[in-house]
């Protein structure tokens, strides 16, 4: 198998949460949560990431809460066979606090933020012309980085959702990763897996397809959870040159809309 650039569904490097299940059967046999997985919810979960790459993106929405009252939500679209995606980024703090609302599109390398309140007053203070966006590279461009900000953590994560091949089936077998039941998620029965580093999976019980996962990420203590929705091919282009300013060649904007 190559190496890939995206870490393995079964590679165990995310924490997960635990979710309210209905425990099922599974044929004739009566199974309880915590039960291991079969042989063949093995080869389900091998080739979820792969399953997610074949069908060519999704919708997909996040929810981060951060803090001690405020949560990041982004709601959009990715498209797993270029890696692109855009989403619009919310940020809520509190009760009846004003909403942060901006456009985002991202890769894994590089973002591109619109809607910036500040933005045109900045420009014009450094004597550029007008633009939509604003574009730098994702603090995770060059590896892990444990103080990246939660926006470009979270794009990486829904990008990582894809894989250009199957896990292999041995990884999900032992008796360590588990079947946790089933629930509905907007309106489709799904059935949930554990792992044993903690993040936990649902999948369409019908088209055997991602529907959320479920993580802990370092540094936070509630979970994020991401739910896919509607897989198919998508078609998604980031902004274009001229309606872009690039970050790096100008700093001093990404500091002056806080960036």
């Amino acid at each position: 198998m190559p190496p890939r650039s995206r870490p393995l569904l079964a590679a165990g490097t995310v924490a997960g949460m635990a979710l309210a299940l209905l425990a099922g059967c599974s044929g004739d046999e009566q199974r309880e949560a915590g039960d291991a997985v079969t042989e063949a919810e093995a080869d389900v979960l091998a080739g979820l990431l792969a399953g997610n790459t074949d069908e060519g993106g999704a919708d997909f929405v996040v929810t981060a809460p951060f803090g001690e009252d405020s949560l990041l939500t982004l709601t959009g679209e990715v498209d797993y066979g270029d890696a692109v995606g855009r989403a619009q980024a919310v940020t809520r703090h509190g009760e009846g606090g004003p909403d942060e609302v901006r456009t985002v599109f991202f890769t894994a390398d590089q973002m591109w933020f619109g809607d910036v309140p500040g933005l045109t007053e900045a420009l014009t203070a450094a004597g550029l012309p007008p633009a939509g966006y604003l574009r730098r590279s994702t603090a995770l461009a060059g590896g892990e980085e444990p103080s990246a900000p939660l926006t470009d953590v979270l794009v990486r994560l829904v990008l990582n959702l894809s894989a250009p091949q199957d896990d292999d089936p041995g990884a999900f077998r032992g008796g360590d990763y588990t079947w946790e039941g089933q629930r509905s998620i907007d309106g489709r029965l799904s059935t949930v897996f554990a792992s044993p580093a903690g993040w936990r999976v649902a999948v369409d019980s019908s088209t055997e397809l991602l529907l959320q996962f479920v993580t802990r990420l370092p540094g936070h203590e509630a979970p994020v959870t991401v739910s896919l929705t509607d897989h198919g091919p998508r078609d998604i282009s980031p902004p274009a040159a001229e309606e872009t300013v690039d970050g790096a060649a100008h700093p001093q904007l990404l500091a002056a809309v806080g960036l």
